[in-house]
């Protein structure tokens, strides 16, 4: 008895739709993911005889773990997040390079930690700088604005007990605080749902002693046992250590420091305002006192949050079930504590202080700019020396490609925080001094950037348009008894072009990637030497620069502003609407597989749940009866999750399972871009694992794509494509309709699916394997 493990990709295919079937009934699972089979297959087990020359179809849907509730909309908020947390995993491949290794992780998550403090700092311009500092300080503003009135003296009048400004910034400080709670809780809460999922354990006979595999070098291990995954003087891929999808204690580690790091920089906007009033008026000397000793509070715990973070990295030898220390836990809460004394030294009575200009802090996003940059910096040097080491073909970026997400992410924070100010600003009126002048630089530098961008687009267009012709002279010879049809030709030819562009990718990535530091010098260069906005004055330019100046900055500032609300509108409507919802999982589905390494605040890692689910399926089966076969049939995001579960599986069990991929962007996007785990040896060693591997690719998919492997000695290649796409050029007796372009879709409408599962499954009847048994679990 045979049994077929279909697997969906990205867009949640439901269970219907793979088992072509309206009927269909939860084996094993629950409402977030689970495994289905047509009602008729329900007892499939007790009927083997029927089952004889055909497997038993089940359907594995992980759809929900992405798009299935409505709150995960609000995820889109922490695509910054999510995209710097990518740069972890884009790391270069390396032999012996376990220090350098270490420091690529630690620079990741430095970046990652500086776009949290961005985050909570934009939050803090925005409710105490812009709206309790300016707005409320000004009754030009304030007036008007009743929820602003008891927060603000009118003219000529003392004002109630909130209109003293240390008091309007405690109140105010209650936003960004809020809003590292609110991140706290979804990472926990996220973290309790997917990273505390158990991985598959290998029964062990009582009395047996069980040892763990020994590092040898970043990414590789030495067999010491029979643990999953491990060989014998060869390199294991790392998503074949135990603990590689179980990111538990390291969620937990970087959360205690994250939050942490939000609160500290709250506590130190009030500290940083209260001490320049107390020694600018020469007041009360113990509140002076007390605000230099909370800044030096605040300090050392931004030291303690650089040990925490930098610290300690992944441990993926064993699952990591024990606990940090306490100090760890204590952190946010202590933290915690030193915002309320913050809150409360602010409060305290100042009678003469009046609110006038900007906060202390104007140039803290400059710092944090130049930070990122440098760090970014960093991370391309040793992405070059990585790739030295052990050259990769098709890499992307050459080594540079965590450097490039890496900015790529800082660019979406910069974006997003310097959106929600300059929104916030405008909508307060002009009555005010603004937002930090860095800010209001990096808005005039948008449309530059944009203006590139679309250069480069026009040019790709242009090339695409000119080898899409190309191929339609020709793409009627893959039909040899069709007759040309010009408009034909030019629909298959034009689809072949396009899927063509995922190639290019890495073109468009480092473009952007190079373009938004130059862009970013020159936003700060200007702001920190002018300190002015751009146009603001003339200084001696020509009228026409200055005019240009100024209508880049206006323009930047509607752009960037646009793109907020664009978030915040995509993020409404997908709250409402399911099919908007499933597009915003699509983009999940790509960003969100690999664990949370660096930023414990982006959306969670799916995979934490998809493979764990898998393993223990694939793993129990066959132990049921002797003799039982598998195969795993994975399409595109899924073929991915298939091959990291196949990993996962001990030895013995793997050499029972047959693996089916088609439409899979295993070599065509992870192995480019991931090719410290997607890579040559990696892939390499899957196929030398399993007993059989196909994988189906057509030139119209956009997605999947050819595996690249050598042929091994006594078995068939891994790849067969590229399949026709369209089956028929032009209508035809047994085709009397034409036949769609199917491109990334539809593969099991292809022959050549059919004929290559019962391939495998023979091949699995006739590999004279012993067979498994063992006890369920």
């Amino acid at each position: 008895m045979a049994l077929e493990l279909l697997v969906h990709g990205v867009g949640g295919t439901t269970p219907q739709e793979m088992l072509n079937d309206p009927r269909t009934e939860r084996v094993t699972g629950d409402g977030t993911a689970a495994v289905y089979r047509r009602a008729r297959d329900v007892d499939a087990e007790e009927r083997p005889e029927e089952y004889a020359d055909r497997p038993i179809p089940e359907a594995y849907s992980w759809a929900n773990l992405t798009s299935g509730n409505s709150a995960r909309a609000l995820w889109l908020l922490l695509l910054p997040f999510m995209v710097v947390n990518l740069a972890h995993w884009t790391r270069p491949a390396a032999t012996g390079r376990a220090t350098l290794v270490r420091s690529h992780g630690v620079l990741v998550r430095l970046v990652a930690l500086s776009l949290t403090v961005l985050l909570v700092a934009a939050a803090c311009q925005v409710a105490l700088d812009l709206v309790a500092w300016q707005c409320a300080g000004t009754p030009r503003c304030s007036e008007g604005r009743d929820w602003l009135g008891f927060l603000a003296a009118g003219p000529g009048e003392p004002g109630g007990w909130w209109s003293q400004p240390g008091r309007r910034l405690a109140l105010a400080a209650l936003v960004p605080a809020a809003l590292t709670v609110l991140l706290w809780w979804l990472s926990h809460r996220t973290w309790s749902a997917y990273e505390s999922q158990p991985p598959w354990r290998e029964p062990v006979p009582q009395n047996t002693p069980r040892r763990g595999a020994a590092e040898t070098s970043a990414g590789s291990t030495e067999r010491v046992d029979g643990g999953a995954g491990t060989r014998t003087g060869s390199e294991t891929p790392a998503l074949c250590l135990p603990g590689f999808w179980y990111g538990r204690r390291h969620v937990a580690r970087l959360r205690a420091a994250h939050t942490a790091a939000g609160f500290l920089t709250v506590a130190g906007a009030l500290v940083a305002a209260t001490t320049r009033f107390d020694r600018a008026s020469g007041g009360d000397a113990v509140l002076e006192a007390l605000g230099w000793g909370l800044g030096a509070v605040v300090v050392a715990g931004a030291t303690a949050v650089l040990y925490v973070v930098c610290g300690r990295g992944r441990k993926e030898r064993e699952p990591d079930d024990t606990l940090d220390s306490t100090a760890v836990r204590l952190l946010p809460g202590a933290a915690a504590l030193v915002l309320a004394l913050s809150v409360v030294h602010a409060a305290w009575s100042r009678p003469g202080w009046v609110s006038d200009g900007k906060l202390p802090g104007d140039a803290t996003f400059g710092v944090l700019a130049l930070l990122q940059g440098a760090l970014v910096a960093l991370l391309a040097v040793l992405g070059l020396l990585l790739h030295r080491t052990r050259r990769v073909p098709r890499t992307a970026l050459a080594g540079l490609a965590a450097a490039a997400v890496a900015m790529l992410g800082c660019g979406l924070g910069g974006v997003l925080s310097g959106g929600v100010t300059q929104w916030a600003a405008d909508w307060l009126g002009g009555s005010i001094a603004g937002p930090p002048t860095v800010l209001t630089w990096q808005a005039a530098a948008i449309p530059v950037l944009l203006g590139a961008l679309l250069a480069l687009l026009c040019a790709a267009a242009l090339r695409l348009r000119r080898r899409a012709d190309r191929l339609a002279e020709k793409v009627h010879q893959n039909y040899p008894e069709a007759v040309r049809d010009t408009s034909r030709s030019r629909r298959i030819g034009g689809a072949i072009a396009r899927a063509g562009l995922t190639d290019a990718a890495p073109l468009l990535v480092g473009f952007v990637a190079s373009v938004t530091p130059l862009l970013g010098a020159v936003a700060v260069a200007g702001s920190w030497f002018t300190g002015e906005v751009p146009g603001a004055a003339a200084n001696g330019a020509p009228d026409v620069l200055d005019g240009f100046a100024d209508t880049v900055q206006a323009l930047g500032s509607y752009l960037i502003g646009l793109a907020f609300l664009l978030f915040l509108t995509w993020g409404r409507r997908a709250y409402r609407d399911q099919s908007a919802r499933r597009t915003i999982g699509i983009l999940w589905d790509v960003g969100t597989f690999w664990p949370r390494a660096a930023h414990p605040f982006a959306p969670p890692c799916y995979a934490e749940r998809a493979v764990p689910d898998l393993v223990w399926r694939m793993a129990t089966w066959p132990r049921q009866h002797a003799g039982r076969r598998l195969v795993i049939s994975g399409h595109s995001q899924g073929s991915v999750l298939a091959a990291a579960a196949v990993w996962q599986l001990d030895p013995v069990t793997r050499r029972h399972v047959a693996l089916l991929t088609y439409g899979s962007p295993l070599e065509r996007l992870y192995g480019r871009w991931f090719p410290a785990y997607f890579g040559p040896s990696p892939l390499g060693s899957l196929h030398q694992d399993v007993v059989c591997w196909r994988n189906l690719w057509r030139l119209t998919d956009p997605i999947g794509g050819p595996v690249r492997l050598p042929r091994v000695t006594d078995r068939p290649e891994v790849d067969r494509g590229p399949l026709r796409d369209p089956l028929a050029y032009g209508r035809t007796p047994r085709q009397p309709l034409p036949a769609p372009i199917l491109g990334h879709s539809d593969y099991q409408a292809d022959p050549a699916f059919d004929q290559e599962r019962d391939g495998l499954l023979d091949r699995l009847r006739g590999s004279g394997l012993p067979a498994q048994s063992g006890p369920e679990r």
